[in-house]
This record gives C-alpha cells, sequence and structure tokens, in this order.
C-alpha cells in the first residue's frame, strides 16, 4: 500500500480534480480519498505576533534570584586613527 498525501483546490464549480501519478500502468487499484478542508489563519493577528494569552502564562514565570555572571576582561585593540 501507498500513501499519497495533496493539497488541492476546489474551483467555484465545486469540483475537486486530481491527477496522481503513481509509477504504475495497466493494473487495477482501490483507491480511498478523505476530503478534510485545511485550516484557514486567522486574520485577527499577525502571524508573526505572539499567541493569546502568552504574557498571562509567562508573566511571573521566573523563579530565584536574576544574577548576572561576571562578563570578563574586553580584549585591548588598537586606537582608532
Amino acid at each position: 500500500m501507498q500513501s499519497v498525501k495533496l493539497h488541492s483546490h476546489v474551483g467555484r464549480d465545486g469540483i475537486l480534480k486530481l491527477e496522481v501519478p503513481v509509477g504504475m500502468s495497466e493494473v487495477d487499484l482501490e483507491v480511498v480519498v478523505i476530503v478534510q478542508p485545511l485550516a484557514q489563519a486567522s486574520t485577527d493577528r499577525p502571524v508573526a505576533s505572539w499567541p493569546p494569552g502568552f504574557f498571562k502564562r509567562v508573566a511571573g514565570g521566573w523563579r530565584g534570584e536574576l544574577v548576572r555572571e561576571p562578563q570578563g576582561e574586553y580584549e585591548a585593540r588598537k586606537p582608532l586613527e
């Protein structure tokens, strides 16, 4: 059995047209088609924004003390001329 997953578009005529190359010829096949609409992207918020409720879940989430470790010494550089 071979599984093929496609994303397709139904036009104004309401008919789904499929062309699936299977690499076989002169054989009988059983074909199962499952039609499931894709979830539409929400237009309420930009795609790159924070998920709903994000700040409520993370605000106050840090436990313990905030410590900045020593940063070390800066390298000596030649002065600009």
